[in-house]
């Protein structure tokens, strides 16, 4: 079993949205048995709480529906847990290397890597903009997630 772990700040926006989309593209590859993933947050901001609801409405124009998530604070043993821990962007890439045990800083990125064509590394946060930024953050997480089931597939074979 593969584990993939999403990230972002407050784990209601960027990380659910990357969260939703990798696991509906692994049902529908019929890679869920052997994929695990889970997204939280850098920060404690939103514990407990469903997804934005921008979030939301975006995926669920998509055909998804992130309801079943609720937000979460990435923990320690997460690092032992999970093998790929991928940022949203920079800044939670930092923190989560402050955090992490150095024998699993190796499990650490960014997820946009996985669409180097995007020209993008980092995913905005679109918490304080309107519903063209959550337009724009599922589009670039879906290029991404797609890049990075062609990686884990290569990987591992799958």
């Amino acid at each position: 079993m593969v584990k993939v772990l999403f990230v972002c700040m407050g784990n209601i926006c960027r990380s659910p949205t990357a969260h939703g989309i990798f696991d509906a593209l692994i049902k529908k590859e019929g890679l869920d048995d052997l994929i695990e993933v889970d997204s939280a947050g850098t920060h404690a901001y939103h514990v407990g709480e469903l997804p934005d609801r921008r979030s939301q409405q975006t995926a669920l124009r998509h055909g998804m529906d992130l309801d079943y998530q609720h937000a979460r604070k990435v923990l320690l043993k997460d690092m032992e847990i999970f093998d790929y821990i991928l940022a949203m962007d920079e800044s939670n890439l930092q923190e989560l290397m402050r955090i992490c045990p150095d024998e699993h800083q190796q499990k650490l990125g960014l997820l946009m890597s996985y669409a180097p064509h995007f020209g993008q590394q980092e995913v905005p946060d679109p918490y304080y903009g309107g519903d063209q930024g959550f337009e724009h953050v599922f589009d670039m997480v879906e290029e991404a997630a797609k890049g990075l089931l062609d990686d884990l597939r290569k990987r591992h074979q799958l």
